[in-house]
């Protein structure tokens, strides 16, 4: 047995390697810089780590992602490697700390974040480090044509200088090929070695139904498929109130985002990895890092804006190969949403530009000072001050933070939410008793439309001037309001925090070349474009659609999606398909009509009617279907 073999045993526990692994293992440990494209469950971690342990030497891994950068941490030590991270919220003494452990040879990895690179006091230790690799996770990120471009990714070719003959590895699971020759330019790879892998799952069933009910269709389908899956939503907020559907429904369920607890988070997690829980209801925060082989099902109930945010998510379901399904459900306000969020996330130039000036003197923050300082994030004190909109300056802050800047709190603790939770009729019924309060609805409904829908940002602030009266009053009574169960009312968290991650510098440096940003914002919209048309377009295998975004063109029909399933629906007996359905329980009409659409059966409606009037089925009063 070999060196890497022997390592491949002694801390992961394999006999053989992943396809391709070995190959990418072999070609870092001697030295070459290296691109690794494999899909989600690829095994990307081991391409870096197990070289590391081969090269002599400090693997420096920079990673977008803190609850990555930490389950990796916790991996390694579990293996008992030494490694460490640094990340925002740390004490001095801490960073100093993990750096001087670094600088003595006491870690194997260190993790840390783009944004750490630009900070001198890394810098002065890092140059002093003995280095052997340098890995680049989620590389997509230093592409300004990717999907998640991260500027501060673009500082990691400058720290090369430090250690001139040492390799840089870069992996990422969704890079076009356009993307790919960038990253490889921008880390300045000397005739790198690239690792591509197919991206077609031929176990995976790609679907997308338009659906105006999307809670009970999710019912459906967990009940068809079976086993464990995930449930992704863009909304925190939203994840706790569908997983308490499922649990009303007689669902295992728990939900998980970035402002739960860490240490309720890993039990949520290991209560779902291990079982005990069937499904999880997660925004994004949920599954970097998550090697679970067994999900049968990975559904979005909202549109992400990319097909390489979508490949990635998508692609946990089915990693131990027997057939899964990646479902994808739309409705025609998902379309609205998604542009609204665009425009959010590219406002002006300008506007940014200001929004910075304004942090920066609302901070009393001189030119050249601030880096690594925290303060008390009060939006809605900086928006009064200086006259922003509360959505327009969070959006300008995002796009600060994508420059590595300033990191933010999340979206749901900048400011509070609402959700009117009673029924239409409970809601004039309620006004009619408690004139007071049901004024304010009155006012909250005519500024918030969607309140009905789902759960929405609002601005105490500007409620309070509508009603001609103060913050104070506003607030408590739509605490009451949510106490009487009335409405679901989060209060913006009391003590957010917001960091400043490198000096203040001029606000005219930040995109000098508004040429520049306009490239930026055209890239996005043609992934958001890309991502409209893979709903959209039900002629085409979602496969083959799929992989040739990633540059795959000569993939063949998957036969398991909902477009090659509409295509061949004609093979499908939906007589003996639905004779299958019932054959247990009786069904509403309208789940057997869904449940045969959803096997390529497009005159499902017909076929039952034909049924009934043969006298084949029969319809008791509940509206149930059953054999007769």
């Amino acid at each position: 047995m070999d060196a890497k073999h022997k390592l491949l045993k002694k801390y992961w526990g394999y006999d053989t390697f992943r396809p391709l692994q070995e190959d990418i293992a072999d070609a870092v440990i001697g030295g070459r810089d290296t691109l690794v494209l494999l899909p989600t469950g690829g095994g990307k971690s081991l391409c870096y780590q197990l070289p590391a342990l081969m090269r002599e030497g400090l693997c420096l891994v920079v990673s977008p992602l803190i609850a990555l950068m930490k389950d990796q941490v916790q991996q390694l030590n579990d293996r008992h490697l030494k490694a460490a991270c640094i990340v925002s919220g740390m004490s001095g003494e801490m960073v100093s700390g993990v750096l001087n452990n670094a600088l003595c040879g006491n870690l194997k990895f260190l993790y840390v974040s783009p944004e750490r690179l630009q900070q001198r006091r890394f810098v002065e230790h890092f140059r002093k480090m003995k280095v052997g690799l340098i890995a680049v996770d989620e590389a997509h990120c230093i592409s300004q044509w990717g999907y998640d471009f991260r500027p501060p990714y673009l500082q990691i070719a400058s720290i090369r200088a430090y250690h001139p003959g040492v390799p840089v590895v870069a992996l990422t699971a969704t890079a076009t090929p356009t993307v790919a020759d960038d990253i490889c330019a921008r880390l300045e790879m000397k005739s790198p070695a690239r690792f591509q892998s197919s991206f077609v799952r031929p176990n995976l069933a790609y679907m997308v139904l338009h659906e105006s009910d999307k809670n009970h269709r999710l019912l459906r389908l967990i009940h068809r498929v079976g086993g464990s899956g995930i449930v992704y939503m863009r909304n925190r907020r939203g994840t706790q109130v569908l997983a308490r559907f499922l649990e009303a429904e007689g669902i295992s369920s728990t939900f998980y985002h970035a402002g739960i607890d860490a240490v309720e988070r890993d039990r949520r997690q290991a209560a779902w990895m291990t079982g005990r829980c069937q499904v999880m209801v997660a925004t994004n925060a949920f599954g970097m890092g998550i090697d679970k082989p067994d999900v049968r099902f990975v559904v979005h109930m909202d549109m992400p804006d990319s097909l390489e945010a979508y490949f990635q998510e998508a692609g946990r379901a089915g990693r131990d190969g027997n057939q899964s399904y990646a479902v994808l459900l739309f409705d025609d306000s998902d379309r609205e949403r998604l542009q609204r969020d665009f425009e959010d996330t590219y406002p002006p130039v300008r506007q940014v530009r200001n929004a910075y000036r304004a942090l920066c003197n609302f901070y009393r923050l001189p030119m050249g000072s601030g880096a690594d300082s925290q303060y008390d994030f009060d939006m809605e004190a900086v928006c009064r001050e200086y006259n922003f909109g509360v959505r327009e300056f969070y959006g300008a802050c995002k796009v600060l933070e994508r420059e590595g800047l300033i990191a933010l709190p999340e979206k749901e603790d900048a400011y509070s939410t609402l959700y009117v939770a009673a029924k239409r009729d409970e809601l004039y019924r309620f006004q009619v008793d408690h004139q007071r309060l049901g004024d304010l609805l009155q006012v909250l409904m005519r500024m918030y439309p969607g309140l009905l829908e789902g759960a929405v940002s609002i601005d105490e602030r500007k409620i309070a001037t509508r009603c001609y009266s103060d913050v104070t009053s506003v607030t408590n009574m739509l605490i009451q309001l949510h106490e009487m169960h009335v409405v679901q009312y989060r209060r913006r968290s009391q003590g957010p925090q917001i960091f400043f991650l490198s000096e203040r510098v001029d606000e005219q440096l930040i995109y000098p070349s508004e040429e520049n940003y306009s490239l930026l914002k055209v890239s996005a919209q043609r992934r958001l474009q890309a991502m409209l048309d893979y709903v959209s377009d039900d002629t085409r295998c979602r496969s083959r659609k799929l992989v040739a975004w990633f540059g795959e063109t000569d993939a063949a029909d998957c036969g398991l999606c909902d477009v090659c399933l509409k295509a061949s629906h004609k093979k499908v007996d939906a007589g003996e398909e639905v004779r299958r359905l019932l054959a247990r329980n009786a069904m509403e009409a309208t789940a057997l009509i869904g449940a045969l659409r959803e096997e390529g059966c497009n005159d499902a409606e017909e076929q039952v009617r034909e049924m009934l009037d043969a006298g084949l089925l029969v319809m008791d009063k509940d509206s149930f279907l059953r054999l007769a």
